[in-house]
């Protein structure tokens, strides 16, 4: 394996390379939903690529960016055991430069769910993921389904500014109890942890409810937020694959999502219907 830090280097490795490439972009802290995407990766592409970065510019003023899990040395260990070629962790200053083309996340969908809260943070995320996708030049690029509306937009994005690269929604990992795997699951404590188990619970029950015909969406949002009591709720939705509200659970073309505060510790899950 390969470490890399600068873009124009890694560029030119990769223009080296024979067959496809498949790449995973990470914030690192990798855990079992990570390595699950570099497994697909690496069944899937000649050469496996995986980028660790913590951006700056999709965290707003006040939130984790200064606390978010950093475990550099261990998440080498981790990508070289998965049988990754290239390992790219740059710094911010050979992402960014100053007076820089931005890109902005979508009026309507980047500023709704997540986005009504974090205002700003999908245009940071689309920005750094346009520009990771330039330089790697994947040929496939694997993305959590834990991360919903982010995928959502990164595909909007590929679509309208014609990128030629296919991004591969992967199914979300989850711990022996059931939670989702995430990096900011360290901030838990064994009680907060306890309490982050109503967010799985409360999909849970949805999906029963949708398997037993009951496909009104406001009757499976008000079981949902029972489950959740007392979470602090940032939301509870149901939406069509295309993010568009909708009345009725449709099979195979709706998605569920949540979003809860557990102690200061914000955690997003998910179900694909």
């Amino acid at each position: 394996m390969k470490i890399i830090s600068n873009a124009l280097e890694l560029k030119q490795e990769l223009r080296e390379q024979n067959g496809t490439i498949g790449y995973v972009p990470t914030m690192g802290a990798l855990h079992e939903g990570h390595i699950a995407l570099i497994k697909e990766a690496r069944k899937e592409n000649k050469v496996v690529v995986v980028s660790i970065f913590v951006n700056p510019t999709q965290f707003l003023a006040g939130e984790d960016l200064n606390r978010y899990p950093r475990r550099d040395e261990a998440d080498k260990k981790i990508c070289e055991l998965a049988g990754v070629d290239f390992l790219f962790m740059p710094h911010a200053e050979e992402l960014y430069f100053d007076d820089e083309v931005k890109i902005a996340a979508p009026n309507v969908r980047g500023y709704v769910l997540e986005g009504a809260t974090r205002p700003g943070h999908f245009s940071g995320v689309l920005r750094v993921v346009m520009k990771l996708l330039n330089i790697v030049n994947p040929t496939n690029a694997y993305f959590g389904k834990k991360d919903a509306q982010q995928l959502n937009l990164i595909e909007l994005m590929v679509k309208q500014f014609f990128m030629d690269v296919n991004i591969v929604p992967i199914d979300t990992v989850r711990d022996s109890d059931g939670l989702a795997l995430s990096s900011r699951n360290a901030y838990l404590s064994k009680e907060q942890r306890q309490d982050a188990l109503k967010i799985p619970k409360s999909l849970y029950r949805a999906s029963q409810m949708v398997s037993r015909g009951i496909l009104d969406v406001e009757s499976i949002k008000e079981n949902i937020v029972d489950v959740l009591e007392p979470l602090e709720i940032a939301y509870v939705e149901i939406l069509n694959r295309e993010f568009e509200v909708i009345e009725s659970v449709e099979i195979g073309k709706s998605v569920i999502l949540v979003e809860a505060l557990v102690g200061n510790t914000r955690l997003l899950d998910n179900v694909w219907l």
